[in-house]
């Protein structure tokens, strides 16, 4: 099974409190953070991993178990297989703001395009904008390309039911896909686990930062 773990990283950026935070993770990670230029950034980088090794510490999963960390605003987000089977998986949050309907018409298919000039509501438009980015986004990580996998290379829709579905899928990655959003009251985000795992939990645990600190 994907388990899904979501926190509020606020408290790191408490001075103190972060660099309490630093001392947790591998020096790496550490640095990686230090690059950051500005102090959310780095608070993310390091919130994500402390979100991990929580997770892992609850599953038992440990360092060949498939996961994957993504950060929006103030919350980090956790997707992690509790067991050792290979599977694809990848998790996105990013935080609805007003639709990026430039950044829609150039790298969104045709379809997904039209689908947001449907939306008349601004709000509703933003909020499908999101929707379809970290769907696009989480399969994207899943498949490990990242951004060399271009958004219009694959194709997302939505059944009868309204949930997710992949259309189109680029030939090197013609595995069954699943999706599992997740709303969260109060987080004003998106959220997406897109994965080749045949189960995901239907709720994200939310994480309290004071826990694991």
């Amino acid at each position: 099974m994907i388990r899904t773990y979501l926190a509020d990283i606020t408290p790191l950026l408490e001075r103190d409190t972060y660099e309490q935070c630093c001392g947790l993770v591998p020096d790496w990670r550490r640095r990686k953070a230090q690059r950051m230029r500005f102090a959310e950034g780095r608070a993310q980088s390091i919130g994500a991993w402390l979100l991990l090794e929580a997770a892992r510490k609850e599953t038992g999963a440990g360092g060949s178990h498939v996961y994957n960390l993504s950060h929006s605003g103030s919350y980090v987000m956790c997707a992690l297989s509790d067991t050792a089977e290979a599977v694809r998986a990848g998790c996105d949050i990013e935080t609805v703001k007003d639709a990026k309907m430039g950044v829609a018409r150039r790298f969104f298919t045709e379809s997904e395009y039209e689908r947001l000039l449907e939306e008349e509501d601004g709000q509703k438009r933003a909020d499908l904008f999101f929707r379809f980015w970290v769907l696009k986004e989480s399969f994207m990580k899943a498949t490990r390309q990242g951004m060399k996998l271009g958004m219009d290379e694959f194709e997302i829709g939505f059944d009868e039911q309204n949930r997710p579905v992949l259309l189109r899928q680029p030939a090197a990655f013609l595995e069954k896909y699943r999706y599992t959003e997740y709303n969260i009251e109060g987080t004003g985000a998106k959220m997406a686990v897109c994965t080749t795992a045949e189960v995901t939990a239907k709720e994200a645990k939310v994480v309290d930062f004071n826990h694991i600190i």
